[in-house]
């Protein structure tokens, strides 16, 4: 462990000081080997994760897609965020002297790999490539769930890298480790909202804090109107259980709560108990899985009991009412990793705004209604309640899936996230691992190359 933080530390200087067009050449070449390679990579992780082939595949291509997506960004020049305001004596407020803005890199980054995408927010994924692209070197901390996969796809990442800008961790101890050591200047996280407070708190005490930038996940709430409910009801019905059942709910942008007008509560459980059970990654996630059911259970009615078998686990869905939500009963507001769902329903507008005004911090939220006026009584309430709650807001759509493209924000409020201002998806996620330096004053031959007068 010390040998790789020490090479990691060493690594340090050299490659923030490569050229964005370097980086962007290193970044291709990690996707080339990639993809080259992808064969093996999804037959170990159909293995160790229990995924479909057709899935792993597509999230091996979405994995590819970002690091060249991060090498374009780099070879855009924005990546440097170059202000030059030169000298001007006659400066209103007074003189000004030439000063010249960039971001450079916070320096060694650490990576918690998530379960729930092996290979896109995973060794090689999002938060690996925007580290790499600040100019971070970085040092990975496997997940548990596929510790085979993530030896042979950081194999491919080194092979192409220079010397200590990548490296693998495995253990609980060794994460320990890595947060705590004053050589790692950031971390990343996506997981548990009890493992990730802790470690956040763990990087609160170090001497030198640095920035931890923590994904906890939510239950991304979806919202339904009643004139929705009655012009598309059974569309809304059946889009929600095939957001409930994708990836057998172990995505951190499922839908875990429905809030429904009354009466619509049926519709959704016949659509959810028609799913078929689908297999949980391993045997600790279906544990963790089972004990938060059983949790929701003991305080929420069943509306379609999913229960274990050969096949895996089939979704359930739990129901409750907006009223019992908002006198404290508040279980249907904490997140249950799988194929779990809750539907709440509300008695009149007043109730849907209290509740979407009691929400805690979202990733996503959802609004199911009608874009021709017949909500405006509620909608606009509505929406802007929400917008205060979450880092995504979605129109008559599904928040499951993740664009990767530079509009993207995956991030939220407090507790979904541990910094708000920032996204772990597209290219502005690499902001997360620089920090802003002005020169003052300097010749031009002292500058970095980005801010000298030459360029």
């Amino acid at each position: 462990m010390q040998e790789v933080l020490d090479r990691a530390a060493h690594a340090a200087r050299e490659w923030g000081a490569t050229s964005p067009g370097d980086r962007a050449a290193a970044l291709d070449a990690v996707a080339h080997a990639l993809d080259r390679e992808t064969g093996e990579l999804v037959a170990l992780a159909e293995w160790e994760c229990r995924l479909p082939g057709d899935l792993l595949r597509a999230e091996v291509g979405r994995t590819t897609f970002q690091l060249r997506s991060f090498a374009e960004y780099l070879r855009s020049g924005a990546v440097n965020g170059v202000v030059i305001d030169r000298e001007d004596p006659s400066w209103p407020p007074g003189p000004r002297p030439d000063l010249r803005r960039m971001l450079i890199p916070l320096g060694p980054v650490a990576v918690f790999g998530s379960t729930s995408y092996p290979f896109a927010f995973s060794v090689a994924g999002s938060d690996t490539a925007s580290a790499l692209a600040a100019g971070c070197p970085v040092v990975v901390k496997a997940s548990h769930s596929y510790p085979d996969l993530a030896d042979r796809t950081a194999e491919i990442v080194e092979e192409v890298l220079p010397k200590g800008v990548f490296a693998l961790v495995h253990g609980q101890r060794r994460a320990r480790q890595l947060v705590l050591d004053p050589r790692i200047k950031a971390v990343a996280f996506i997981g548990s909202s009890r493992v990730g407070r802790e470690l956040h708190h763990l990087v609160a005490t170090r001497p030198e804090p640095i920035p931890f930038y923590g994904g906890f996940g939510s239950v991304n709430p979806v919202f339904v109107t009643k004139r929705a409910a009655e012009l598309r009801g059974s569309e809304i019905a059946r889009g929600f259980a095939r957001a409930l059942g994708k990836q057998s709910g172990q995505l951190c942008t499922k839908p875990g709560l429905l809030v429904v007008p009354e009466g619509f509560a049926g519709d959704v459980a016949d659509e959810v108990r028609a799913l078929r059970a689908e297999p949980l990654f391993n045997k600790l996630v279906a544990k963790r899985y089972e004990t938060g059911v059983e949790a929701l259970t003991a305080f929420l009615d069943v509306l379609v009991e999913g229960g274990s078998g050969a096949g895996g686990h089939a979704p359930t869905l739990l129901r409750t009412t907006a009223a019992d939500v908002l006198a404290g009963h508040d279980e249907a507001l904490s997140e249950c990793f799988g194929p779990v769902s809750v539907v709440a329903t509300y008695r009149d507008s007043h109730e849907l705004l209290e509740l979407a005004a009691a929400l805690p911090g979202q990733l996503t939220v959802t609004v199911h209604g009608t874009a021709h006026g017949e909500d405006d009584d509620v909608l606009p309430d509505l929406i802007g309640e929400l917008t205060g709650r979450a880092g995504r807001i979605v129109w008559n759509q599904w928040p499951n899936d993740i664009a990767t493209t530079p509009a993207m924000h995956h991030g939220g409020p407090w507790p979904a996230t541990t910094s708000p201002f920032h996204t772990s998806v597209g290219v502005r996620a690499v902001e997360r691992f620089q920090r802003p330096v002005v020169f003052q004053g300097f010749p031009s031959h002292f500058l970095p190359e980005v801010l000298a007068d030459e360029r």
